[in-house]
């Protein structure tokens, strides 16, 4: 049964992913942690771990807090874990690590916080090296850990870790942490050490418990954030619905060799054609996937052999789900494990074919389509496509489709300022996040140098119907001066911008755009909807 405690007679329910506590409801453990014990039934490989249920976030959120139970639950708990792994949790020889991550009964992409590497200290350093034999691999945990603690947990802005990261890539002469070696690595995680103390105003914790309940609290803490308060209201969503927490144990998409981290979708969420869809990173974490910061590679990148397992992977999940999928994957020294699958984000456009689709294979009956696409003003749905006009400024990676036409914008409150005069923008950022979501939500399109198809920030705009362009090498935007250089072009505030979602291309005016609706695809709706009566 699950392990309870008790706050003033609430009680506090943790479960294990592997079903020993059997499979509670999603509104109980959370989207994130219920999927992952029914892909661990399915016999997917889903690292150990346990969640401490949404009870625990409202609990959190009152006077009484969660503090005189969460020590003896983390230790309980992890002690399970420490048998079925191996590993101990601080030990100096065979040291585990977990990651500390969010999970509400809604997906709610990006909107809280996630801690990775918990666990490691200038003790357990020594014996991860033993254990892995990769000073790199400990190293880049280090330094990826102690940023993520100061900012989720300490509340410091990332900005003085990324000044120091830059330093340390200018200095080594490459262009990425995943090419520093481990002694500027090392340098960087004693670096980050004094940026914590500095703007913390106290020392990185060495204690791996303590860290532990820190995470768990400052990911409770999250669900009250600017941006998931933002996204609720949005979406009229309730606010006591919680947040559930997983632990789990790591697994490294930054180990070096065959290994890396990614997100996929088994059905492209942009046009709804039935094909692997994958943004991945090689020697990563999935934090430099989801965050926006760093560019990705798609799935023609993939190893051979991983995709054709993630494409098996994909197959298994929509059978057992019912419906197009977004999941989340690493890949340790060859070795796949499954981190999170949900319902997939995805436009109208797509919503209207993955239907048809799904029904003509069988999968799902017209009634259950006609249900999915109730939300949705079917019979005004239109694509859109630019006219044959001069050539594209830039190009950069569709990660939305349809065109979008407006004034560029620099900040949310440019773009808040455009919209309140009637003219959506579109906000042009080195990096959009999910921080964000106030200016998404108002623009007609997104355009970002850096990041993949399937960061939170994108997932967000794809599902609001925004046109979005990421990862355009030639973007360089000065957010002091609120302008940008584009192939050599300066675009300040206002200039005109169209970005077409269908191919990439990005126009410094504003070309002709043409309308045309999916009629072969609404026939069958119709044909759906005569068939019901």
């Amino acid at each position: 049964m699950p392990e309870r405690k008790r706050a003033r007679g609430a009680a506090l329910p943790v479960y294990d992913l592997n079903g020993r506590d059997g499979m509670p409801p999603v509104n109980v453990v959370g989207f994130k942690a219920h999927n992952l014990m029914r892909m661990a039934a399915m016999g997917l490989p889903v690292p150990q771990g346990f969640v401490l249920a949404t009870d625990w976030c409202r609990a959190a959120q009152r006077a009484t807090g969660i503090d005189a139970h969460l020590p003896a639950v983390l230790r309980s708990r992890i002690d399970n874990l420490e048998q079925t792994s191996g590993l101990g949790f601080g030990s100096a020889r065979r040291p585990l690590l977990v990651s500390v991550r969010s999970g509400a009964p809604v997906s709610m992409p990006g909107m809280m916080e996630t801690v990775l590497n918990v666990g490691l200290n200038d003790a357990t350093l020594e014996g991860f090296l033993r254990l892995s034999g990769d000073h790199r691999l400990v190293w880049d945990s280090y330094r990826r850990l102690i940023q993520s603690f100061a900012e989720v947990v300490s509340g410091v802005p990332p900005a003085p870790f990324e000044a120091a990261l830059d330093t340390a890539l200018r200095r080594a002469g490459v262009d990425t942490a995943a090419r520093l070696d481990f002694r500027a690595l090392r340098e960087l995680s004693r670096t980050y050490l004094e940026l914590h103390r500095e703007h913390a105003g106290r020392e990185f914790p060495q204690s791996p418990f303590d860290q532990a309940a820190a995470a768990v609290r400052a990911v409770f803490a999250s669900w009250s954030s600017a941006k998931a308060i933002e996204y609720r209201r949005l979406y009229s969503l309730t606010d006591d619905l919680g947040t559930a927490v997983t632990i789990q144990r790591m697994v490294f998409g930054n180990a070096g060799g065959n290994s890396g981290a990614g997100v996929g979708f088994t059905r492209d969420p942009s046009t709804g054609e039935n094909r692997l869809y994958v943004d991945w990173l090689a020697h990563a974490q999935g934090e430099d996937i989801v965050s926006g910061r760093r560019r990705v590679t798609s799935e023609d990148d993939l190893p051979g052999w991983l995709r054709k397992r993630l494409t098996s992977v994909g197959e298994s999940l929509e059978r057992a789900f019912l419906d197009s999928q977004e999941f989340e994957f690493t890949v340790e020294n060859g070795e796949l494990f499954m981190l999170q699958t949900r319902t997939a984000k995805r436009t109208a456009m797509a919503a209207l074919r993955i239907a048809v689709d799904q029904v003509d294979s069988g999968l799902i009956g017209p009634k259950e389509a006609l249900r999915r696409l109730s939300g949705i003003d079917i019979d005004s749905l239109t694509s859109s496509r630019v006219e044959l006009s001069g050539p594209p400024v830039g190009r950069a990676i569709p990660a939305g489709i349809g065109v979008a036409v407006g004034p560029a914008a620099f900040s949310v409150d440019a773009a808040t300022a455009f919209s309140k005069r009637g003219t959506p923008a579109i906000l042009v950022r080195n990096e959009v996040a999910t921080d964000d979501i106030a200016g998404i939500a108002v623009v007609s399109g997104l355009l970002t140098a850096t990041g993949g198809r399937t960061s939170h920030a994108a997932v967000v705009a794809r599902q609001m119907g925004k046109v979005c362009l990421v990862g355009c090498a030639a973007l360089s935007v000065d957010d002091r001066s609120e302008r940008a250089m584009l192939a050599g072009r300066v675009i300040v505030e206002g200039d005109p911008l169209c970005l077409d979602g269908n191919d990439g291309a990005v126009y410094l005016d504003s070309p002709k755009i043409v309308e045309e609706r999916p009629e072969a695809l609404l026939s069958r709706v119709e044909q759906w909807r005569h068939d019901a009566h």
